[in-house]
């Protein structure tokens, strides 16, 4: 079981694929998720509860596990745990766990993708505006963040078409993913791009093979890397709603405005 958490939960991310959508119709969103507490940044929940235990049980199988939230299960008799960019359950004394997603058949709704959203939602919130780089039309109907990668094939198509997400009233607000992991070449390249005096333009360079001076400052890569494998990226580029649901992978201008109307994200 250790090595099965350490491969599906902690696995290290480096990306060498980029994200396009196999989805059909755009899912609906999901129900709010129950009330959790936050582990990770946050208080640690009472000793001796049901939600200690679960995060005692985790940590117990790898002590490098960063527990993000534990909180109630719509399961009875579990707590939800989500770690890894991933949801698991524990049993209440701890003994026992499940992985993967928890759908409720009677209400057709996938409980664990909407834990994973109010985990996005408010894990991004807190990154400072200033540490992205946006490109908004005057009066966005929808704002999408977007974990990019300078050299990843769809990331470069979605950014091709920058000005036709913008026509629609979508908002784009890029947030860095080396998709080659940090110290790579890649991540110099995006260390360039937010060193750059004109992050749009010099990103804009940087995705159609220009070069730039070698950055030297102090930048976000490192965080927003880290960001998004907490967030439980899989691939470039990811597509995250105001209101914290993932897009299935890469969306042209006019497959994103309908996914958005779908999951009614302002």
């Amino acid at each position: 079981m250790t090595k099965l958490l350490s491969l599906t939960l902690l696995a290290s991310i480096s990306l060498t694929a980029c994200a396009q959508s196999t989805a059909g119709k755009p899912h609906a969103p999901a129900a709010a998720a129950t009330s959790t507490a936050q582990v990770q940044g946050d208080a640690a929940p009472a000793a001796g509860t049901p939600e200690a235990r679960a995060a005692e049980a985790i940590r117990a199988l790898n002590p490098d596990l960063k527990v993000e939230r534990v909180g109630q299960s719509a399961m009875p008799g579990f707590r939800e745990v989500i770690v890894g960019g991933q949801t698991a359950y524990v049993s209440d004394d701890g003994r026992y766990l499940v992985q993967g997603s928890l759908y409720d058949l009677k209400a057709k709704k996938d409980l664990s993708r909407a834990s994973m959203a109010a985990l996005r939602r408010d894990l991004l919130a807190k990154v400072p505006q200033s540490d992205r780089i946006v490109f908004a039309p005057a009066n966005p109907r929808y704002t999408v963040a977007v974990f990019t990668d300078v050299e990843c094939g769809y990331c470069r198509k979605l950014h091709s078409q920058i000005a036709d997400y913008n026509k629609l009233g979508i908002a784009v607000e890029y947030l860095a993913f080396p998709r080659m992991g940090l110290g790579s070449e890649d991540s110099q390249k995006m260390v360039d791009v937010w060193c750059a005096a004109d992050r749009k333009s010099a990103l804009t360079i940087s995705k159609n093979d220009g070069s730039l001076p070698r950055g030297h400052c102090a930048n976000p890569v490192a965080a927003q890397y880290a960001l998004g494998q907490r967030l439980g990226l899989t691939g470039t580029p990811m597509i995250i709603a105001a209101n914290g649901m993932e897009a299935p992978g890469y969306l042209a201008p006019a497959a994103l405005k309908t996914w958005l109307d779908a999951v009614g994200s302002p």
